[in-house]
């Protein structure tokens, strides 16, 4: 039986007077499994509910499989619920072909061959047959529990609610629901949330075995090198929708290629529009009314100085003919990739002696105290939080925490900043400054604008000298939105481009990559690599991980109770 494609063409929505979407077309053809990237915004959550049915669009159609997946953001189910009712409800249409396979042998086995009915019931027998294979709904079962047990949901007992469920199994619950089902089409809203790497890794190998169309808005790089065969790139451009063949590798290949191209032709075009200007100023000045002639040009001057004349003022309306072109058809340059330019550490000497963002003179060697720890610490523990741990940090640190969920990451993290005090020994130098990127940020005035915010937060003199808008974190039209009306991501943006600005000389980062797009991950990561201070990440991206240069350690779980409260939000004034 052949699988559908799911269609899309020329989906047109418009929320909140925005064109969220504008003329999106798509074809996700059986055994495609196609990735939405694009910064926050960009519309690919609104994308997959089109494609689901779950919203309308302003303008365009849709053609999907009649029984397509989505992954929802919550279980369509009544709390109450048991995880085995899930299951049942997944595994529904599998026990169906199978009793309808039982009941059509059956009947086929009473209806003598030459009754016209056993020719009807032979076509059904048949149909029900391919949708079974189809369905795999023999394996049916045992896929459940392999499901289960690969998405760490297989300790949970069949007669558990969703209602005693974390947010975190509820939404691997609803994954594993629709693997087991394995519907002709899946749609999927960031499906790694909630997943460790073994989870990853088991979704990965699923998807890729699905003979469906799969469409998957992800911001896990790892997930779409992993799983994709496309991906499509809704930021804007002048064509709209880009789509890209192969993983993110790929991608990843061919954006660079792209912005060389455009290096190169924007740098092509300023390098004649000097010449041009050159030109039309050169031959300009010598067409000038005024200008007296040289003993060069007044021997033969009646001769020539008609054709001398006229050549010289072709050139002048070519150059500017084209000049006046290539500003119409001018190639903008590419945009500012993300940089960090932390603050070397100084000695003891210039940090007295200097004033505060002073440059030191390239060359100067540091002396030995430089070398020395910017923080210590030794046997530092939060009892529940944060086990026993030694670790120095030093001026030019990059330093990468890792560990599973409740291992104290951005404890420590709050720890090193000096947010929260341990048991156990800390040393730090005098003078070097600390800035954190927490997990969750809120501001003191929501109801700021992100430029007042910023430009509040930093000072005039700051603020002007380092713009909110060359930074390119936030998009223009977020500018001037009340910080309280901001995502989670674009605060987050807010509070790095805060960071940024006001360089530290170590910066602490937890889990810097969330919410963030792919491409913007990539320029963090890349800044974060090289230049003066000390970067310290607290992360569980994968991407990250695999690509990571500099120090790793791994924290292990706490043992005890939770003796304090977890670490709130950064709030920024």
């Amino acid at each position: 039986m052949p699988r559908p494609a799911l269609l899309a063409h020329d989906l047109v929505r418009v929320l909140g007077g925005r064109r969220v979407l504008d003329g999106v077309s798509l074809t996700a053809a059986p055994g495609r499994r196609i990735g939405l990237i694009g910064e926050n915004g960009t519309g690919k959550s609104t994308l997959l509910r089109l494609l689901a049915g779950t919203d309308t669009p302003d303008a365009g159609t849709v053609t999907r499989p009649d029984d397509l997946g989505f992954l929802h953001q919550e279980m369509p189910h009544d709390p109450a619920t048991t995880l085995a009712a899930v299951l049942d409800d997944a595994l529904r249409e599998a026990r169906e072909d199978l009793a309808a396979l039982d009941r059509l042998g059956t009947a086929l086995a009473r209806t003598p061959e030459d009754d016209p009915a056993h020719a009807r019931l032979l076509d059904a027998y048949g149909t029900r047959l391919e949708q079974a294979q189809d369905r795999e709904s023999w394996d049916a079962d045992r896929r459940a529990a392999l499901v289960l047990d690969g998405l760490g949901l297989g300790s949970l007992a069949p007669d558990r609610t969703l209602a005693t469920l974390s947010g975190g199994q509820r939404g691997r619950l609803a994954l594993a629901a629709l693997l087991v089902r394995r519907p002709p089409a899946l749609l999927l809203d960031e499906p790694t949330n909630h997943l460790d790497d073994h989870a990853a890794a088991f979704l990965e190998e699923q998807l890729r075995l699905l003979p469906g169309a799969v469409v998957v808005a992800c911001h896990d790089r790892a997930f779409l090198d992993a799983v994709c065969t496309d991906l499509i790139d809704l930021d804007p451009s002048p064509d709209g929708p880009v789509r890209y063949g192969g993983g993110y590798s790929a991608y990843l290949t061919e954006k660079r290629a792209e912005r060389d191209r455009w290096e190169r032709r924007h740098a092509e075009e300023q390098r004649e529009r000097d010449a041009l200007r050159a030109t039309a100023g050169i031959t300009a000045h010598r067409l000038a009314p005024d200008r007296g002639r040289t003993d060069n040009e007044k021997m033969g001057y009646g001769h020539r100085a008609g054709r001398v004349q006229n050549q010289i003022s072709r050139r002048v309306r070519d150059a500017t003919r084209r000049l006046a072109e290539l500003e119409r058809t001018r190639t903008p340059a590419p945009p500012h990739l993300l940089r960090l330019t932390l603050r070397p550490l100084t000695t003891a000497w210039e940090q007295t002696a200097a004033p505060e963002g002073a440059i030191v003179p390239e060359g100067t060697t540091p002396p030995e105290e430089t070398t020395l720890p910017l923080l210590s610490l030794r046997d530092a523990h939060v009892p529940g939080r944060l086990a026993p741990t030694t670790l120095d940090v030093t001026a030019t640190d990059r330093l990468l925490v890792t560990g599973g969920n409740g291992t104290g990451k951005s404890t420590l993290l709050a720890v090193l900043a000096g947010h929260l005090t341990p048991e156990g020994r800390v040393h730090r130098r005098p003078g070097p400054t600390v800035g954190l990127l927490t997990q969750d940020t809120a501001f003191a005035h929501p109801d700021r604008t992100a430029r007042d915010t910023y430009d509040r937060i930093l000072g005039p003199a700051r603020a002007e000298a380092v713009p909110l808008d060359s930074l390119g974190l936030l998009h223009p039209a977020d500018l001037d939105k009340e910080v309280g009306h901001l995502s989670v991501g674009q605060r987050r943006r807010l509070a790095l481009a805060l960071l940024l600005a006001r360089p530290p000389h170590l910066l602490l980062l937890d889990e810097p990559t969330n919410h963030l797009s792919p491409a913007l991950c990539d320029e963090l990561e890349e800044a974060m690599a090289t230049g003066p201070g000390a970067v310290v990440v607290a992360g569980h991206d994968r991407w990250l991980r695999r690509r990571w240069q500099g120090r790793e350690i791994r924290l292990q779980p706490a043992a005890g109770p939770r003796d304090f409260p977890p670490t709130g939000p950064e709030t920024l004034r």
